[in-house]
């Protein structure tokens, strides 16, 4: 019978329960079957990851994997705690909170980078697991030094991770997309014959910022753009001492 998720979650701890010594020595653990299962979804997505495939990758039963992960739900709130633990979480050697900031944000984006699978999971529960607070504790140290209180600092933080995965989500490859690039450098005169001169106002914006950026759409700037928003939406906050403008 499969533990709790909480259990299995903080399977590592002391004071976890273990599944009982009676009976032949599993063939595999709980950390050996999230292992599996995120280089499955690191390699070829999420929708591959299955009960079944994982069990017979492994050589078990889909019964005995069950007893190890619980269900696929679970498995997946597992996996995602897992990499969570392993990302990186170098010293911030900044003074400044701003570049403090970014760094939680570029790293949150090469985070989503390496594992673009994370963008598929959105259970709540993945908040209760060790990996994944003591990541939320790591950035939440960027606002170190700031007047910032809790709520605030709570809040500063989900703002800037709701931003950086907006922007993964417009960064993460699909397979079926054309190469815009391509496709730009190819009809971009034709589109401009087809449409004459309707909408000069998107034509006009459309070409200066196609011409600095030499494409229809750059990750690149849109994300310095949006992240300086970001930063600069804080500052009024972390300026005024924590203190909220009147009304809100």
């Amino acid at each position: 019978m499969a533990r709790d998720l909480i259990d299995l979650l903080w399977r590592e701890h002391p004071d976890a329960p273990t599944g009982g010594s009676r009976g032949p020595k599993a063939k595999i653990t709980t950390t050996s079957a999230v292992d599996a299962a995120v280089t499955v979804a690191d390699a070829v997505g999420l929708d591959a990851v299955t009960i079944r495939r994982l069990a017979t990758d492994l050589g078990v039963s889909a019964m005995a994997l069950y007893t190890h992960v619980g269900s696929r739900d679970d498995l997946l709130v597992l996996m995602v705690d897992r990499v969570h633990a392993r990302q990186p979480r170098p010293p911030y050697e900044s003074p400044s909170w701003r570049d403090r900031v970014r760094q939680v944000a570029e790293s949150e984006l090469e985070h989503y980078a390496a594992h673009w699978w994370l963008l598929d999971v959105d259970d709540q529960r993945t908040a209760l697991g060790p990996g994944t607070i003591a990541k939320y504790d790591h950035e939440l140290h960027a606002f170190d030094g700031t007047p910032l209180g809790d709520i605030d600092r709570d809040a500063a933080l989900t703002f800037v991770a709701d931003f950086v995965r907006g922007a993964a989500r417009a960064r993460r490859p699909d397979p079926h997309a054309a190469d815009m690039g391509e496709a730009w450098a190819r009809w971009n005169e034709r589109l401009a014959h087809y449409l004459g001169d309707d909408h000069p106002l998107a034509q006009r914006v459309g070409a200066a910022a196609g011409a600095e950026m030499n494409a229809a759409y750059s990750p690149h700037h849109a994300w310095e753009f949006g992240l300086q928003r970001v930063l600069d939406g804080l500052e009024p906050l972390v300026s005024n001492g924590g203190v909220r403008p009147t009304g809100e």
